[in-house]
């Protein structure tokens, strides 16, 4: 069983055993594939060829999301990942700031204490009014932050169908 993966020619690939660095005009990405036991994971010419003695099931889908964490690596250091976020709020006006590694919602619901979501990896926030933009060239970062920004934002207490206040993914890869 094999399956390839051409590299771009802006994108450098080093492998070694199989951990696997790209890198590209919007950064580096490394990954190791320690999991995976009967994989061999090799740069050919331009390609990234992974193969394996075995052909079963369970081995040619371990291959295939290989080379999908590979092509999402080389997405991530040639264009990047954007998602784009709404502040959404009906009762108090919400305010959003980005400190160091962790964003700050402010007046959520009228509560005096901020609530926090971190920021993984190297992911960007920018706040522009109500919206909020998260670029980054790892797309596992961007999404996780993404999700800890809406999980941060959650209500509970109150009856979801009136009050609809947060702040909700809106664009995303």
């Amino acid at each position: 069983m094999e399956k390839e993966l051409t590299i771009p020619e802006n994108v450098t690939v080093e492998i070694q055993n199989k951990r696997v660095k790209i890198t590209g005009p919007r950064g580096e990405l490394n990954r190791e594939f320690k999991y995976f036991f009967d994989v061999k994971i090799e740069k050919k010419d331009n390609k990234i060829v992974v193969t394996s003695n075995s052909d079963i099931k369970k081995v040619r889908a371990i291959i295939g999301t290989i080379i999908s964490h590979m092509n999402n690596m080389i997405k991530g250091v040639t264009e990047g990942y954007t998602y784009k976020m709404k502040v959404i709020y009906s009762h108090f006006p919400v305010t959003v700031k980005v400190e160091s590694n962790e964003v700050q919602v402010h007046n959520f619901l009228g509560e005096k204490v901020p609530r926090v979501a971190k920021i993984v990896g190297n992911t960007k926030v920018e706040v522009k009014g109500q919206d909020l933009m998260l670029t980054g060239p790892n797309k596992e970062d961007v999404g996780q932050t993404c999700g800890n920004i809406e999980q941060a934002c959650w209500i509970s207490k109150y009856d979801r169908r009136i009050f609809q206040d947060g702040i909700y993914k809106v664009e995303g890869d």
